[in-house]
């Protein structure tokens, strides 16, 4: 009698152990997959951060030139506010394309002033800008990718299981704004 108890106690106890190490190193593994999407995360915000940081510099070269065009400046001061208090991925997806928008109209007055093209200043700014944009997108790319896979092994059977016991949810992506998708339209009859 005490050898069939002794072999169903240590068959559950294999089975506790087997059980226990499948949610340690799942737990463990989602743990892992978090906390590179949070890293992911901080990058972009790092590289937002540093294009936040180069507009006004940029803003008051372009001023000494231009400074009837004070609605764009306006517009490129709120849309870098509205990035910088952003919180949510939704809400700095739509800050910086908004900003990108203020961007692209404040670079447009470059080509209105031949000087400001020169100088050397706002060539600098606008390397470094460009170099930043550049970042920008490596930063998103790779946040994207981190929550695919994150979102992928939360989504799984049987981690799906044990990612719902301990509250894992699905991480949002850093979508592009629709008008980013459309084409823009480029007329060099002018």
């Amino acid at each position: 009698m005490k050898n069939p108890l002794i072999i169903t106690l240590i068959v559950l106890a294999v089975i506790a152990v087997l059980v226990f190490g499948t949610i340690y190193g799942t737990y463990n593994q989602l743990v892992a997959l978090d906390e590179n999407v949070n890293s992911k995360w901080s990058q972009i915000d790092n590289q937002l951060q540093r294009r936040a940081d180069l507009i006004p510099n940029l803003v008051e070269t372009v001023k000494g030139y231009a400074a009837h065009e004070k609605e764009i400046f306006d517009s490129v001061n709120k849309a870098r506010e509205k990035l910088l208090s952003a919180n949510t991925v939704a809400e700095k997806a739509a800050s910086n394309d908004e900003l990108n928008t203020a961007l692209g109209r404040l670079l447009a007055i470059a080509e209105n002033y031949p000087n400001l093209k020169a100088d050397a200043n706002f060539r600098q700014l606008s390397d470094e800008l460009a170099g930043t944009e550049n970042r920008i997108a490596v930063a998103r790319m790779d946040y994207n990718n981190a929550v695919q896979a994150y979102n992928t092994k939360i989504r799984s059977f049987p981690t799906s299981i044990i990612a719902n016991m301990f509250g894992f949810k699905e991480r949002e992506y850093f979508k592009a704004d629709e008008a980013a998708k459309t084409v823009p339209k480029v007329d060099f009859s002018k």
